[in-house]
């Protein structure tokens, strides 16, 4: 009796221990490059010089906001080391960068990298590296492609959505528009312009009579204006990065063309965009929105806009109220903090995407009725915006909410 007693609790001492086991082997922590019990590295591209210089702000935004989650414990305990450099939107210097990023200062991914001709030139490196190039800063349809490039995902919505919003607006309250286009000379330039010609169908060939594109490195679009004013077109679609945007809404002015005006929404900032290029001048341009504008008073009681406007002053009071480019930094750095709370001790780059394609929620400073949602068959987190036109001091949205 003793002996089968004795033989039990054996029995049972092992069935334990291997429970353990198992439970220990369940808890493990799992790291790539980039993570350890103590840190979690980010890498960053980000315009702080050249022609695009006016997006640098979001890359400081964003560490403003690491700041803040460092300052409160971090994340799961562990802090964040934000390195962020400066690709001048070269993409050749963003291809460098990138790989100083991943090979010299392992950083367990590469965040919110900005433009899209620099996304290009780095898609296939971190793709074939398996390093995410996560929540990238353009909204270039290409970056949600799972099945071609499993590292690489949007944040934004796309161009095409977005240029397809104003095609519906114009054919809905002026059908027989004549219509200039401004663009700039690459994918980011013809992103949008393709979903514009595709919202417009078959009138796109009738209804947009004159076209004109330039380059990052001209100096101005004094000349592009000129010519698609003499166009005699009465609706304007301004599809530039912030720099010509200003330029493009001033020389307007200066000309008295006064187009129904469409401007693509990451060119809306009143700080970087319509302020340098005159308030007065930008009465009327219309654009899109996902995100809530900083200069509008109706948000004055909201409770998330109070929290980002303590939290510039706080973290980043270097940084302009104004500039919706900071709500942005902020609310995509939320996102990155929502997939690294998900990932939890496991911080591989597999995991890293795994979460961040997994992903159902809503952040404080998107607009209501924008949420970001995600799957594995679905990399683009945000799809929803609505249209919005300037008064003089603040974007006034108006309308409905497009998208899915």
């Amino acid at each position: 009796m003793r002996l089968v007693t004795l033989r039990a609790a054996l029995a049972a001492m092992a069935a334990t221990a291997l429970a353990a086991a198992g439970t220990s082997a369940l808890a493990q922590k799992k790291y790539d490059a980039g993570a350890d019990d103590k840190e979690i590295k980010i890498g960053a591209l980000h315009p702080y010089s050249g022609p695009a210089s006016a997006y640098g702000t979001i890359g400081k935004a964003i560490g403003a906001y690491f700041e803040k989650v460092n300052a409160e414990g971090g994340i799961n305990g562990r802090k964040i080391k934000y390195i962020a450099l400066d690709d001048g939107y070269n993409p050749a210097k963003a291809v460098e960068m990138s790989r100083k990023l991943v090979e010299e200062d392992e950083a367990l991914l590469v965040f919110n990298p900005l433009g899209t001709p620099s996304n290009t030139a780095i898609q296939r490196y971190l793709n074939q590296k398996k390093v995410p190039q996560l929540f990238v800063a353009t909204g270039a349809t290409k970056w949600g492609d799972p099945k071609g490039f499993p590292w690489t995902m949007g944040w934004q919505p796309t161009y095409q959505a977005e240029g397809r919003i104003y095609a519906q607006h114009i054919l809905e309250t002026k059908p027989n528009a004549k219509i200039a286009v401004l663009f700039q000379n690459d994918d980011y330039g013809k992103d949008y312009l393709k979903g514009f010609e595709d919202g417009l169908g078959d009138k796109a060939k009738t209804m947009i009579v004159a076209r004109a594109s330039y380059e990052v490195t001209d100096p101005t679009v004094d000349s592009q204006m000129v010519t698609l004013k003499s166009s005699g077109a009465d609706v304007f679609f301004n599809i530039t990065t912030p720099k010509f945007a200003a330029q493009a809404i001033k020389k307007a002015a200066e000309i008295g063309w006064k187009p129904m005006h469409f401007l693509n929404n990451v060119s809306s900032s009143v700080g970087s965009v319509l302020k340098p290029a005159g308030l007065e001048n930008s009465v009327g341009v219309i654009s899109t929105a996902y995100i809530k504008d900083p200069t509008d008073p109706q948000w004055a009681n909201d409770k998330g806009f109070q929290e980002w406007v303590a939290w510039m002053k706080k973290y980043y009071p270097s940084g302009n109220l104004a500039d919706g480019f900071n709500v942005y930094g902020y609310t995509v750095a939320q996102g990155l903090v929502q997939v690294l709370k998900q990932c939890g001790d496991n911080l591989t780059r597999e995991n890293v995407m795994k979460q961040a394609a997994s992903l159902d929620m809503t952040l404080p400073m998107l607009l209501p009725g924008v949420n970001v949602k995600t799957a594995a068959d679905d990399f683009y987190p945000i799809e929803r915006e609505q249209l919005q036109r300037f008064d003089g001091k603040t974007w006034v949205l108006f309308g409905k909410v497009y998208g899915r």
